[in-house]
C-alpha cells in the first residue's frame, strides 16, 4: 500500500528524518561522554548517604534521558525504513494518509491526528 500523495516532499522529508537521527546519536554519544565511570567518593567506603542518594538521582535522571533518545532514534529509524518501502505516510491504526502538515511538524508520526488523539484518550 505504496502512499500516492504528490503533497509530500520525500528528498526532503528523508533529508530532516536523517539529520535529526544525528542530531539524536550525537546528544546520546555526549550523554554517554559525561557519565561518570567510577566511584569517584572517598573516605568511607559507606560514603555520605545525602551524595549518594543525589548520585543516585542524577545517574537515574540520565539514564532516562537515554532511554528516551534512543526511543526516538528507533522511531527515526523505522520512519526512515517505513519511506524506503514506500509505505511511509499512512496512518498504522486507520491506513488513512496521514496530513502532510503533520508529518512536516513531525515527520516520525505513525498516526493521524484523528487516531493520536483516540489514542491518547484511551490510555
Amino acid at each position: 500500500m505504496a502512499t500516492e500523495n504528490k503533497e509530500y516532499n520525500f528528498d526532503n522529508l528523508r533529508t530532516r528524518l536523517k539529520g535529526e537521527y544525528q542530531r539524536l546519536s550525537d546528544q546520546l554519544e555526549a550523554l554517554r561522554a559525561t557519565r561518570p565511570q567510577e566511584d569517584r567518593r572517598e573516605g568511607s567506603p559507606f560514603g555520605k548517604r545525602e551524595e549518594e542518594a543525589t548520585e543516585t538521582a542524577d545517574l537515574e535522571n540520565r539514564l532516562a534521558l537515554e532511554k528516551r533518545v534512543l526511543d526516538q532514534m528507533a522511531e527515526v529509524d523505522y520512519a526512515l525504513g517505513k519511506l524506503e518501502k514506500g509505505v511511509f505516510g499512512r496512518c498504522e491504526n486507520c491506513g488513512q494518509v496521514i496530513d502532510p502538515a503533520r508529518m512536516e511538524i513531525l515527520p516520525y508520526a505513525k498516526y493521524c491526528v484523528v487516531c493520536k488523539g483516540k489514542l491518547n484518550r484511551s490510555a
